[in-house]
């Protein structure tokens, strides 16, 4: 307007820490300010790479399953993460941990949940997995992940389904594909293989047959 900037830098906001793969860090974020008469049109910056409220960096997000995964246990992460990161490595206690464990189980939930009626494979490989997991009962040490993956017609891999199951047995794999067939899985694929699933093998006759 009138040969001057419309938008202008207008300081920063207060420094704050996020913490991040190498440790701590302060960023301060640049402020902007939009001289537009209209103030309906004027801009508002936010950068992508610095969200509101964010204070932990996504890599950083990204090892704390992965640790868990290995099998830290909730009281010993503060510990871990301080070796990994340095004594001032804030906001990850036990507590920060339980929640993190809590928004996981809701997202695998969900994703669980989600309808398969629009999506249909013409591969499907299915597989279990045994995982070194501490367990005390006895009857869970038999426990493994069923897991299955499928080939769309365009040759895009997507993973289906992950579910606990007894070993991997026919009951497990039959419960796993009743329930991907009530979602909607109604298309059976063009070849179903199972490594060494011996119970999937029965299971997928009797369910994924059109």
């Amino acid at each position: 307007e009138q040969g001057r900037r419309l938008i202008v830098r207008n300081g920063h906001l207060p420094a704050r820490e996020i913490l991040t793969g190498a440790g701590p860090l302060e960023v301060r974020q640049p402020r902007v300010r939009d001289r537009s008469p209209d103030s309906e049109q004027r801009v508002r910056f936010s950068p992508g790479v610095l969200p509101p409220y964010l204070r932990r960096s996504r890599s950083l997000d990204e090892l704390i399953p992965r640790l868990y995964l290995k099998g830290i246990s909730t009281g010993d992460f503060s510990e871990a993460l301080q070796s990994l990161l340095g004594p001032q490595a804030p906001g990850l206690s036990a507590n920060v941990v339980v929640r993190l464990k809590e928004q996981w189980s809701h997202e695998y939930e969900d994703w669980n949940r989600r309808d398969l009626s629009h999506r249909q494979y013409v591969y499907v490989w299915a597989d279990g997995i045994h995982v070194n997991v501490r367990l005390e009962d006895e009857a869970n040490r038999r426990q493994c992940l069923l897991v299955l993956m499928g080939a769309t017609a365009e040759g895009r891999k997507e993973l289906i389904a992950v579910a606990d199951g007894y070993r991997e047995s026919e009951q497990s794999w039959r419960e796993l594909l009743l329930d991907l067939k009530a979602r909607g899985l109604a298309v059976a694929p063009k070849l179903a293989v199972g490594d060494g699933a011996l119970g999937f093998v029965p299971s997928s006759d009797m369910i994924l047959e059109p």
